[in-house]
């Protein structure tokens, strides 16, 4: 049975084509999860929105507890790693990763950075040991198999790879670089463009980032069987 995680981080709430102003990283999403799940009913579908329910930002008291070695943890330790623990769970239970990530002033939403920010882990998703030869950190998840699907929206067009904008695109390669340092490297996505546009170009953009998704679970669904 594959475990699918479905985060969304638009501040958006609900889908563009059926909610008024609503979200086209939802919108993606959602088709994503519903194809999969027709094909794979009898996949395990656990939803997060940090979007609505943002995590808590990291603090000083976050940081004191994360790298504190848990058998050693004080009460108050644990209770600031409540969150971020059972954020790292869901991430340690998924096979699929399907991350709904607007871009927002060219990078990734607060919400999202907070997310990454939970579940870069010492001991639970990356490794460090100051004395290690070479290099003190390693990913923890790099033999997991787990793939991520990163389905973006942008207000500009020309973000793609040697697009007219494609050195202000923060969205992809920041999340791809976190989630490659926990050993997460099978990365596929689509994005839409011309949000701020709404003309012909912007229905054209969101049939052809459809179009994608529905070519990226084919090919997933051919990956895994």
């Amino acid at each position: 049975m594959t475990t699918l995680l479905h985060i969304d981080s638009s501040a958006r709430s609900g889908a563009s084509g059926t909610t008024r102003h609503g979200s086209h990283t939802r919108r993606l999403t959602e088709r994503f999860v519903h194809a999969w799940t027709q094909r794979h009913p009898d996949s395990r579908v656990v939803y997060r929105d940090v979007g609505a329910s943002p995590p808590p930002p990291v603090s000083g008291r976050w940081i004191q507890a994360a790298f504190t070695p848990e058998h050693v943890r004080e009460p108050w330790m644990h209770d600031e790693l409540r969150c971020s623990d059972a954020l790292v769970d869901e991430l340690l239970h998924a096979d699929v990763i399907v991350a709904g990530v607007p871009m927002y002033n060219f990078g990734p939403p607060a919400s999202f950075k907070a997310y990454i920010d939970n579940i870069v882990r010492v001991g639970r998703t990356f490794g460090f040991d100051r004395s290690r030869h070479g290099d003190p950190y390693w990913p923890l998840l790099a033999d997991a198999g787990k793939r991520l699907v990163l389905l973006s929206s942008r207000g500009d067009f020309g973000y793609g790879p040697t697009e007219r904008l494609a050195d202000r695109n923060h969205v992809e390669a920041s999340v791809r670089t976190a989630f490659a340092y926990l050993g997460i490297t099978d990365m596929v996505g689509a994005a839409i463009e011309y949000d701020e546009f709404g003309d012909d170009r912007l229905a054209q953009s969101i049939a052809r980032a459809e179009a994608k998704v529905d070519e990226l679970v084919e090919a997933l669904d051919a990956t895994a069987r």
